[in-house]
């Protein structure tokens, strides 16, 4: 079998399986082609291909200046591809097993302060022009923030959702997983609003786009969320979707949130990702330690030589042991 029909029945295990989006399954096309090609100027095919010229490919993307998360992309690629083959016995090994993953740099999460996120908020009033755009922005941002949905989740909502008195969400995430996210009074009165703006349109959408059948594109709620950032006096460098959900994630810890709990609202498949925030949180707890703890940069020192009160000859409950 040639490697184009290996690939579309790959293709159509991932969609019909797992659920997967249609623009992984276009990247992972785009990653077997790409692989077809190597091999086939080095004289085989990507079907027949073994573990050495696997390595070669993974060398050759990283020598090409591809990022290291985009060099794991197609790793995971030819790692599910590959594996495929070998449970549909199209193959009696599996070549990419034993490949090694790029290593990747260790990034926190970018995330919004609690003010910053009610400046946002607070930039959606509507002036009277164009008020349909400013409501847009206030019903996306308000569930984005309350309940930490990716942009594709939000965008992909139907209008139905809003139906009854329901707080809750049904949400379809990666995979076809479905998941129950509580929508808050203020997320849902700014639905409501939205949904009977658009009444006219009868779209099914609950953001439509133009001409109000299909959903609004993400390129065109990037442009509002440009708008609303310049209006709330933040970089719109700083602002993106998924630094809403961040925030939401951060915030929630910060607040006493369960880190399993998060990982339902959040729909992460494994916990090991929801703990990505617990770094976050290392991180301010080490800044406010550095900032407040009395003996934090030898100032409790300073204070006790100076017989100052909080010093420890001023009685501080401080001491070194």
């Amino acid at each position: 079998m040639s490697l184009a029909a290996q690939a579309e029945a790959f293709l159509e295990m991932l969609a019909a399986e797992r659920g997967a989006a249609a623009n992984t399954l276009r990247a992972y096309g785009r990653d077997l082609r790409d692989l077809e090609s190597f091999a086939d100027h080095a004289g085989t095919g990507a079907a027949r291909a073994d573990s050495g010229l696997l390595r070669d490919y993974m060398a050759g993307l990283a020598r090409a200046g591809l990022s290291p998360r985009t060099q794991a992309r197609r790793l995971s690629c030819l790692k599910q591809f590959y594996l495929f083959l070998t449970r549909e016995g199209m193959r009696a090994d599996n070549p990419a097993a034993l490949l090694d993953a790029p290593r990747l740099p260790a990034t926190l999460p970018r995330f919004l302060t609690e003010a910053e996120v009610d400046r946002l908020l607070g930039a959606c009033d509507p002036p009277p022009d164009d008020g349909r755009r400013w409501l847009v922005a206030r019903a996306a941002l308000e569930i984005l923030y309350a309940s930490g949905l990716r942009i594709s989740e939000l965008l992909g909502l139907p209008r139905r959702a809003l139906a009854g008195d329901s707080r809750m969400l049904l949400v379809r995430g990666k995979g076809g997983r479905e998941r129950l996210v509580p929508l808050s009074v203020q997320a849902r009165a700014a639905a409501e609003a939205l949904a009977a703006c658009d009444k006219p349109l009868r779209s099914p959408c609950l953001f439509p786009g133009r001409g109000g059948q299909r959903p609004l594109t993400r390129q065109g709620f990037d442009r509002i969320l440009h708008d609303v950032a310049l209006r709330a006096g933040l970089d719109p460098a700083r602002l993106s979707p998924h630094v809403l959900r961040h925030s939401f994630a951060t915030h929630m810890l910060a607040r006493g949130a369960d880190l399993r709990a998060l990982q339902m609202l959040l729909g992460h498949a494994d916990i090991a990702t929801t703990q990505i925030y617990t770094h976050v949180l290392a991180e301010r707890l080490r800044a406010v330690v550095e900032t407040h703890h009395p003996l934090a940069g030898g100032r409790a020192r300073a204070a006790a030589a100076a017989g100052e009160p909080g010093g420890e000859a001023g009685g501080g409950t401080w001491q070194d042991s």
